[in-house]
């Protein structure tokens, strides 16, 4: 939605707008046009089925000249309900400081405070939240909520989405001194199995080990002061209390304890280096799930080469307006969405579509910012400015698929809030059974140091938000832009998937298959119906004139659209119409003379136009237009059948067409002539019988359905409206993309599954093997580490994902 910043939003105005003569997404598109030219409007929604428009206005604009330019448009209106536009607005946060699942319901907890914020969403994965504020609400408050919380925020910028992990994190000089300083300490237990039994001084092991406790763990130190100040466990709460009893029981044992007592600086040390190798690796790991993320920025050009009275000007992409024509040479990225003015070229979008093949591009030709333009120079005129463009929505959709939660985290969330306490619980039950039954209380501090250290909750954080990230990212590299989580998590259940036929199943750009003359001239029927045509952007008008002689001289006059019916004009000083059956029965047009050819064109699925001489009250001719399958439509329906899904189309038009596609399609339900309301009552009955339903459709007709879907998928060939709507976008508009977005759904929710499974395994054996006595200090420190490691790398094999053709 385009919106004027000069405005506050309180000062902004919803008109809704009941329109008259409203039949296609021709009339949508025509009406949009004119409202978004019109002074003082900021924005507009259509809506077909209602037949009304949301549009918003600021105090600039004039109501009668906004209803004076519909009606000039050809489509009359009145204003039914004016209010003010409460708009809300999300942004996006990077946030410091998160080291564990437990940190996420903190961060969460803090933003919810705020009376302003309508909802929020952490990732602990990306580190980042997403979070819905209340119109004209300053986003500065939630950096300075975060930051009382104890945690480090900075609005998120368009350069990058990846984690950023504050410079000691992402650095690997303190493992190193850690390392370094731990292993002398080490070295007494690696060498005793050998049969060398040599220890370092007591004072010399302190000297050691304070650093390591003390300077490269103080992060400990400060989280589970965070930790506390918040009232919620985490991950260095645990670190913190369970090193700082090793060590503290270390010093008592040198400065108070018999002579030669056991001393555990080692276990201290050796938890807190193990414990930040083990984040680092997960840093690394992390990192590499926003692979696809920056691949897409990548494709972001910074200038792009404007032509201004025939002089080429390098200018900063962010300054680039509509209408700005700018030249792309041969092996440069293309840096705006357009259309090409001069020139000829093929395109690679693979990285937009998946498609790897060159696509052609030549005058009129739409393209694509981030595409490689690979033969000749263009000129292409910009229709789209950078953030609005169809690489920024990209970028966005994947964003925020990879900031949201899915169910199972909301989940796994909550476990989360109340898993520390539990541990830190257990573990005073170590330490007490532990004195109790063996009287020494060295061991017993040893065993709850154990637990508090094996029990870190991140690999549980990880598990979900990790492969959601790989599982999306793959998704986009072969053309499929999942908009949420929560989508990708439920069509891995899907069953039941309704098509829409028209530009869905078939290519929705109807051909002219069939003239019949009622004099036998298919010539002249043909040159008048193009006459008629000339001009328009109907889709059947299209069909006309794609065949047309060009070298046709007849012209016609005094055009009027006739909505939902057909179209006037005026040649030689004579009437005709061209449209439907309706038009024909109002005009009085007799058409039982052509009725056989009538009902059989109809037979074989075509649709039917007439031509007639209005004037004469007669009938000229017939014809017919059909519309082909997608070339990949049947490959695409036996895949969802091999995958036991059940496969129906639902169609607006007639039964015999319907019928005829769904028949060479091999489809297992055709429910034909349903009205956009009627696809909605359709696929909420399918929901009825308890069944997972997806709907996969392009046209506005199909955004009700869409919305009431399970999952939405809208091919990317389609309307703004449908793709706005649905949770999947199929940026090829191929129909194999559907079984392919069930795959990755289906590979995703069996990694979470994995993921969570080997989390809960670690904690449920490794606590209590801690417990009991039978898991050294340090040894769980490195499972700990490895758990979360191992989290994250099992997602990532997501990465390797191909489709099946």
């Amino acid at each position: 939605m385009m919106t004027n910043t000069n405005f506050q939003a309180d000062e902004l105005q919803v008109l809704k707008l009941d329109i008259e003569g409203m039949n296609c997404s021709s009339c949508v598109a025509h009406i949009e046009t004119a409202l978004l030219k019109t002074k003082g409007v900021t924005a507009c929604v259509i809506n077909l089925i209602t037949a009304t428009a949301q549009v918003t206005v600021n105090p600039d604009y004039n109501e009668a000249e906004l209803l004076a330019t519909l009606s000039d448009s050809g489509y009359p209106a009145s204003i039914s309900q004016a209010e003010t536009a409460l708009t809300t607005h999300t942004v996006r946060l990077q946030v410091s400081g998160m080291n564990c699942a437990g940190c996420v319901n903190s961060v969460e907890k803090a933003l919810l405070a705020i009376p302003e914020v309508i909802s929020a969403s952490v990732n602990f994965a990306t580190e980042s939240a997403q979070v819905e504020l209340k119109a004209a609400t300053n986003p500065a408050i939630l950096l300075h909520a975060l930051t009382k919380s104890g945690y480090g925020a900075s609005l998120e910028t368009s350069s990058s989405s990846e984690p950023h992990k504050n410079n000691t994190e992402n650095a690997i000089w303190p493992i190193v001194i850690a390392g370094s300083l731990s292993l002398p300490l080490l070295l007494p237990m690696l060498l005793a199995p050998f049969g060398v039994h040599w220890m370092l001084p007591a004072w010399i092991q302190f000297l050691l080990a304070a650093p390591v406790q003390f300077w490269l763990g103080a992060r400990f130190y400060q989280g589970a002061l965070k930790a506390l100040r918040n009232r919620q466990g985490n991950m260095d709460l645990l670190v913190a209390i369970g090193t700082t009893s090793a060590f503290t029981l270390s010093v008592y044992q040198w400065l108070f304890g018999e002579p030669n007592s056991a001393l555990y600086f080692e276990a201290a040390a050796v938890i807190i280096t193990l414990v930040m190798f083990g984040k680092w690796l997960e840093t690394r790991a992390k990192q590499e799930t926003t692979a696809a993320i920056k691949a897409l920025q990548a494709l972001r050009p910074s200038v792009a080469r404007v032509r201004k009275d025939g002089i080429d000007t390098d200018v900063p992409l962010e300054h680039i307006q509509v209408g700005d024509e700018v030249v792309v040479l041969p092996g440069e990225q293309v840096s705006v969405d357009g259309y090409v003015l001069e020139g000829e070229s093929q395109h690679d979008e693979s990285m937009l579509t998946g498609e790897s093949a060159l696509i052609v591009k030549q005058v009129g030709s739409k393209v694509t910012g981030g595409a490689i333009n690979h033969d000749g120079p263009l000129l292409i005129k910009t229709t789209t400015i950078s953030k609005d463009s169809t690489l920024a929505r990209i970028i966005h959709m994947v964003e925020d698929a990879q900031s949201g939660k899915a169910e199972i985290q909301r989940l796994v969330d909550k476990v989360s809030a109340v898993f520390v306490p539990l541990v830190m619980f257990i573990a005073l039950l170590a330490l007490l059974g532990g004195w109790y039954f063996t009287g020494d209380i060295k061991v017993a501090i040893l065993n709850a140091v154990a637990v508090l250290v094996i029990a870190c909750p991140c690999a549980l954080g990880l598990a979900t938000p990790a492969a959601v990230m790989a599982g999306t990212g793959v998704a986009a590299k072969f053309g499929i832009l999942i908009k949420d989580a929560q989508a990708l998590e439920l069509a891995h259940k899907i069953e039941i998937v309704v098509f829409d036929k028209t530009g869905t199943l078939t290519e929705g750009k109807p051909a002219l298959t069939e003239l019949q003359a009622l004099n036998g001239d298919q010539a002249q029927l043909h040159a008048l119906a193009a006459a008629l045509q000339r001009g328009s952007e109907h889709p059947l008008a299209q069909a006309v004139l794609n065949q047309a002689d060009e070298n046709n001289k007849i012209k016609a006059a005094n055009l009027k659209a006739l909505a939902g019916r057909g179209i006037r004009g005026e040649i030689a000083g004579e009437s005709y119409i061209l449209g439907n059956q309706r038009l024909m029965q109002e005009s009085g047009i007799e058409l039982s003379v052509m009725q056989q050819a009538h009902d059989q064109a109809l037979s074989e699925g075509h649709t039917v136009s007439w031509l007639a001489n209005q004037d004469k009250q007669e009938l000229v001719g017939m014809l017919a237009f059909s519309d082909a399958i997608k070339e990949n439509s049947q490959a695409a329906i036996q895949q969802l059948k091999n995958m036991g899904i059940k496969t129906v189309m639902l169609s607006g038009d007639n039964d015999a067409a319907a019928q005829r596609v769904a028949k060479k399609l091999g489809l297992d339900q055709v429910i034909a002539e349903v009205l956009p309301e009627q696809k909605v009552q359709h696929v909420e009955s399918f929901k009825a019988q308890g069944k997972i339903v997806a709907m996969v459709g392009d046209g506005v007709n199909d955004a009700p359905a869409l919305a009431t879907a399970d999952v939405g998928m809208a091919m990317g060939t389609g309307t703004d409206i449908a793709m706005h709507v649905a949770a999947v976008t199929l940026m090829r508009g191929d129909p194999l993309l559907v079984a392919q977005t069930i795959e990755v759904s289906r590979l995703t929710y069996r990694k979470i599954k994995q993921n969570l499974f080997w989390a809960f395994v670690f904690n449920t054996v490794g606590i209590p093997l801690a417990a009991f006595g039978m898991l050294n200090p340090m040894i769980a420190g490195g499972a700990m580490a490895f758990s979360s490691v191992s989290v994250v790398s099992n997602a990532l094999l997501l990465r390797h994902w191909t489709p099946n053709k």
